[in-house]
């Protein structure tokens, strides 16, 4: 190749660098190429770059890839869905009621006892108890009814070539994708998950279900989709990989002095403070309703949920937020969503024991 010719394309990769980077999300018309002609993503620049970066460091077939974005179609509605604002946050008694219904509950009360010896190895094996695993597959799917509809290799390109401000996660994500799908000698234009990627039962992301997933069933093969043995050891092992704390509480009542009550509330910052130690907290006057032996002897948080306003006067929940509640944190950052993990497992716990007896 001449000097000249190396040059310019490599000009012409620069460009194609700054472009993508400095596009707002709409600006790049996906599908269709510079001469108007309907092709995928398979003719972008960028795309392109990437395609080399797949066949250069991981050896897949480019004629597969080329194929495959070929097919790959724009979604609005995951971008929509990205962009969607948020007025403000929901409050706990706004967000918690879905995920604690009689229907969730009952369902995942017929979970459990379907799954009794997967959830029973989990709970040995990991350390992880078995309501914790059925909430979190009550809250991520509704133990598997909604996994999503989106195809996930649709989902993904889309967000990562036409959504700039996180882009860079999603290429990676849409490279742990194609892995994935490698590995396990599947088309990519098959599985269906979330608008944002999320994989099946567990809803786990392509990364997760590499690094965390794994063969629970013995079948030599990892399915979230079909398998509920795979959903459930994958998910205990995800928090064992992620600090769970084998034997300790998730969270504990906690009672606020009324003297230092703006104080501490003051230092919640949305609902989770900073962590610190028991004796810290019980010098601004917080007080853990539970057996000493029962609090961590390690720094924890102290969580404010909001309950539903009594008489137009606001209230206010408070808990010790053990380090396995942020374990939860791990599989979703929300204070909302590890806290309606922990209430829906303590509500099928309690539903199943008493059917047992």
């Amino acid at each position: 190749m001449s000097r000249k010719r190396l040059h310019f394309l490599l000009h012409a990769a620069l460009i194609a660098r700054i472009v993508f980077f400095a596009a707002p999300s709409f600006a790049a018309a996906p599908g269709v190429s510079a001469a108007g002609e309907a092709n995928g993503y398979a003719q972008r620049i960028d795309v392109r770059l990437f395609i080399d970066e797949m066949v250069s460091e991981h050896e897949l077939n480019r004629r597969q890839l080329v194929r495959w974005f070929g097919a790959a179609q724009f979604q609005p509605k995951v971008i929509a869905a990205m962009e969607r604002p948020i007025a403000e946050p929901p409050k706990w008694f706004e967000y918690a009621p879905q995920f604690l219904s009689t229907e969730r509950i009952s369902r995942g009360v017929a979970y459990f006892n379907a799954h009794e010896a997967d959830l029973a190895r989990a709970e040995r094996e990991f350390g992880v108890p078995a309501e914790i695993i059925v909430a979190i597959i009550g809250v991520e799917t509704f133990y598997g009814r909604n996994v999503g509809s989106y195809r996930v290799f649709d989902a993904l390109t889309t967000l990562a070539f036409d959504y700039p401000r996180r882009a860079p996660f999603f290429r990676d994500e849409l490279r742990e994708f194609l892995l994935l799908m490698h590995e396990q000698g599947i088309s990519p234009l098959a599985p269906k998950g979330s608008f944002a990627g999320a994989m099946g039962v567990a809803q786990f992301m392509p990364g997760s279900y590499r690094r965390y997933a794994i063969d629970f069933d013995g079948d030599g093969r990892i399915d979230l989709w079909d398998s509920g043995a795979d959903v459930i050891g994958s998910i205990a092992h995800f928090l064992a990989q992620h600090d769970w704390r084998r034997g300790q509480a998730v969270l504990l009542p906690a009672t606020i002095g009324t003297i230092d009550r703006d104080a501490i509330t003051g230092k919640l910052d949305g609902g989770i403070s900073e962590r610190r130690s028991l004796v810290e907290w019980q010098s601004d006057g917080v007080a853990a309703d539970a057996l000493p032996s029962q609090v961590p002897d390690e720094t924890i948080g102290l969580l404010m949920l909001e309950e539903q306003p009594l008489n137009g006067e606001e209230r206010a929940s408070y808990w010790i937020a053990c380090p396995n509640f942020y374990a939860l944190t791990r599989y979703n950052r929300s204070r909302l969503y590890a806290a309606a993990v922990f209430q829906l497992a303590q509500a099928v716990k309690t539903a199943r024991d008493s059917q047992v007896r």
